[in-house]
């Protein structure tokens, strides 16, 4: 694995030496900020609807939300999907997508959708331990590494489904985004992990810079008004990395921020982490941040002015029995526990969706007993209902300045 040393080569120029580019079908509308915070109201139009902000984007990973149909995910009050590049370019392939008439189009989804670059996938999922590093885990992993090489022109590695070698360099990246159609895509950057030196953090901040011009002008060469291009800010755990890297994205034409990267081995540092990139970058546009979504993390960055977040955790915690819940222990209820196997109680008849209120506890304990699927969609579904109400509760309180008392209901410390 040539995860060593990157070549020297000098950063990408102070001055931005491609065309402008402008983004005639989005557009992201700030229309109120909280008195206390860079917390913020805004709407972001896209050609597939517009979008109230804060709000969290739905992880459909594989063109699929796991154990959920679009019109489920819609039902809980979903208005956005995420799925992933790297997943996607190994199956089914960008080019069927294409054929099958794009994301929306093929999974009969109405809303806007984002697809991320792919560049996490190839640098960490292929090894546990960088991953988990990257979200502050402590996990070992005893599966092989899928990246082979990263150079300058981007990044080798196999595929998980057959072993297959592939390549992707930006242009590639954003050749394959434009097959899937989504609204919003996400240039190619190298995520590195917390054990790196900062030289090497500094390098891989360089190129990703580069790997964002590319990007950009990949992007521009068969942009058509129908996608916008998000860069993204990399530095690891290094403030003035973090500083630099933010400032670089608010200096090209991205129409959005997205904050990536190493966030430390814990809360106070993740929060550090990105309070130290936001003064940086570009006010005006949406920042998104990737991977992050617990309730305490969205409450506290939120309040650093942070648009969007996705995290594949709602659904991934709905699959063993858990069910997210306002002001419970540790954000949730673990359905699984025998004191729920005679509890008649629905889940949360506020939320005002069948498997919130319709299904008893009880009923979900025996389903999870009986290895019943059934019990991973209910849960599936009502965690998905419980992020969107978060947010429209959020979205509320900043509008009346009641953020610090709506974060109270929500987490209990």
């Amino acid at each position: 694995m040539a995860r060593k040393k990157h070549k020297k080569l000098p950063p990408a120029p102070d001055e931005y030496q491609g065309a402008d580019i402008q983004y005639p079908n989005f557009s992201f509308d700030i229309y109120h900020r909280d008195d206390k915070s860079r917390a913020r109201l805004g709407r972001l139009n896209t050609p597939h609807g517009t979008v109230e902000t804060p709000n969290f984007i739905v992880c459909g990973t594989k063109a699929s939300v796991k154990a959920l149909n679009p019109m489920q995910v819609k039902e809980a009050g979903a208005d956005f999907i995420l799925a992933n590049t790297y997943h996607l370019m190994i199956q089914p392939g960008a080019d069927t997508v294409q054929k099958l008439g794009g994301l929306h189009k093929m999974m009969n989804w109405k809303g806007p959708m984002l697809t991320d670059s792919g560049g996490f996938q190839i640098y960490s999922m292929g090894d546990g331990t960088d991953a988990d590093e990257i979200k502050g885990r402590n996990y070992n992993s005893k599966r092989g590494r899928s990246l082979t090489k990263i150079t300058e022109e981007g990044a080798a590695f196999r595929s998980y489904k057959d072993g297959s070698k592939l390549f992707l360099s930006p242009e590639s990246a954003m050749e394959i985004q434009r097959k899937l159609g989504p609204d919003f895509v996400v240039q190619l950057d190298e995520c590195t992990a917390m054990h790196v030196s900062e030289q090497y953090t500094e390098d891989s901040m360089h190129m990703s810079h580069r790997w964002g011009d590319r990007s950009l002008e990949a992007f521009n060469k068969s942009h058509d008004g129908t996608q916008a291009i998000y860069g993204v800010v990399q530095g690891g755990v290094f403030q003035n990395l973090r500083e630099q890297s933010a400032a670089f994205t608010a200096t090209r034409p991205f129409f959005g921020t997205a904050i990536g990267g190493t966030f430390g081995g814990n809360f106070d540092q993740f929060f550090e982490i990105v309070s130290w990139c936001m003064p940086h970058i570009a006010q005006d546009r949406p920042v998104h941040l990737l991977g992050i979504g617990t309730f305490k993390d969205i409450f506290e960055c939120v309040r650093l002015g942070i648009d969007t977040f996705d995290c594949v955790s709602p659904t991934r915690i709905a699959r063993h029995g858990w069910a997210l819940m306002k002001g419970a222990p540790g954000e949730r209820l673990n359905l699984r526990n025998a004191k729920y196997a005679h509890d008649q109680d629905p889940i949360w008849p506020e939320l005002g969706i069948p498997c919130s209120s319709q299904f008893s506890k009880g009923y979900i304990h025996h389903l999870f007993k009986a290895n019943e699927s059934l019990g991973g969609q209910l849960l599936a579904q009502h965690n998905i209902a419980v992020m969107a109400h978060l947010m429209r509760e959020i979205r509320k309180a900043i509008k009346e300045n009641t953020l610090d008392e709506l974060q109270k209901e929500w987490v209990i410390e």
